[in-house]
């Protein structure tokens, strides 16, 4: 079951199509003297393409993803998710990626959940994903087809750890499901609550939060504004030049981790074409905007399932624990001064706590059970 579930080998056209492509990269000429900051930096792109197409080893990475236990679970649609059941659980944990990464982003923490069922969704219209007839979907519709999947796979309570376009489905199935989610680990709270109909009645921290975050909007936001608004034009170009796709994906890479400017701290660079990779072979950059361009108002009360938030300093926007409990039932918050946007990959051993506090949270509750019924 595991080995027909898995992502299917890239064929071998694809790969030299890509060689082809990397090969004929043409270097696009910008202004001097700006680095990365008016977006990436033309000499390590440059030098990037032709590692990828002279180094880089796709077979090595395909080999290892297609081994992290795939199956298909739920019927409309079935979605292809990482199922690792474990022998004496105590828990089942829900894994739930963003942008621009894939189940990959949770390869660190997996072989460290050894005591709990762990599932982590390639989630629909993203990497390694199965295909839904849409194409990509929303955040509400992802959350009822992870819902779906999950009791298929004989889960009837479990944890969600999210993170990103994540942390918007794990809102939406807490929200629609409560009988199903036990607690939430949450690493931000989706910037929809301040950008689309905010509260009035702000308190000062929380007005200083919410002008930060339109002022990071405007410097940063740009690639949020396109793929919400004409997501089909952008993925026109990054969907037919790897070199333009890197581009897109790899300024996010840098500025949103806490790397100090350096990418390669973080990423090896067989990790960061990897990431890329997988939208390139997967041909689903265009899909994976739709989230961006669905998104909406969040139509649902205050989410009362027991919610730990581990924020990270260099995450993008982040909002302070009094406008997080507007939102969710808080029991635990705790703040970290290393990390970025990606805190699974970049710092797991704080990760793995927020999950643990989560589990630890429902089980006093008597409500993180582990088996399937």
């Amino acid at each position: 079951m595991g080995e027909q579930a898995a992502p299917p080998p890239v064929v071998p056209d694809d790969i030299d199509d890509l060689i082809r492509r990397l090969r004929a990269f043409r270097a696009v000429p910008v202004p001097d003297g700006h680095g990365w900051n008016r977006g990436v930096e033309s000499g390590y792109v440059e030098s990037l393409m032709d590692y990828w197409a002279s180094e880089y080893d796709w077979r090595a990475q395909e080999e290892r993803i297609r081994g992290l236990g795939w199956e298909f679970a739920g019927a409309s649609p079935s979605l292809r998710v990482v199922h690792r059941p474990a022998r004496e659980a105590r828990a089942t944990v829900l894994l739930l990626h963003g942008w621009p990464d894939s189940v990959l982003r949770f390869e660190k923490i997996l072989p460290r959940l050894d005591d709990v069922n762990v599932v982590a969704p390639a989630l629909p219209g993203f990497p390694f994903a199965a295909p839904v007839p849409e194409g990509g979907m929303s955040s509400v519709e992802m959350a009822a087809a992870v819902a779906d999947a999950m009791s298929d796979l004989g889960y009837a309570r479990y944890i969600v750890s999210a993170g990103d376009v994540g942390c918007d489905v794990a809102e939406a199935l807490a929200a629609a499901h409560p009988d199903a989610v036990a607690a939430l680990h949450l690493t931000d709270v989706s910037q929809y609550h301040f950008l689309v109909d905010p509260p009035e009645d702000l308190s000062p921290q929380e007005r200083e939060y919410v002008r930060y975050g339109h002022r990071w909007q405007a410097a940063e936001g740009g690639y949020m504004h396109e793929q919400s608004t004409k997501p089909h034009t952008v993925a026109v170009g990054l969907g037919d030049s790897p070199a333009g796709l890197a581009a897109w994906i790899l300024e996010k890479l840098r500025a949103w981790t806490d790397c100090n400017g350096d990418v390669e701290s973080v990423f090896t660079r067989d990790e960061l074409l990897t990431w890329v990779s997988v939208y390139w072979f997967g041909r689903c950059i265009g899909t994976s905007f739709t989230p961006y361009a669905a998104a909406g108002a969040k139509s649902w009360p205050k989410i009362t399932t027991p919610t730990v938030f581990t924020v990270f300093a260099k995450d993008l926007v982040n909002a302070p624990r009094d406008f997080a409990e507007r939102f969710f039932a808080v029991e635990q918050w705790t703040e970290y001064e290393r990390g970025g946007h990606f805190a699974a990959w970049e710092q797991p051993d704080a990760y793995l706590s927020g999950i643990t506090s989560a589990i630890d949270i429902a089980t006093r509750q008597g409500d993180a059970r582990a088996t399937r019924p």
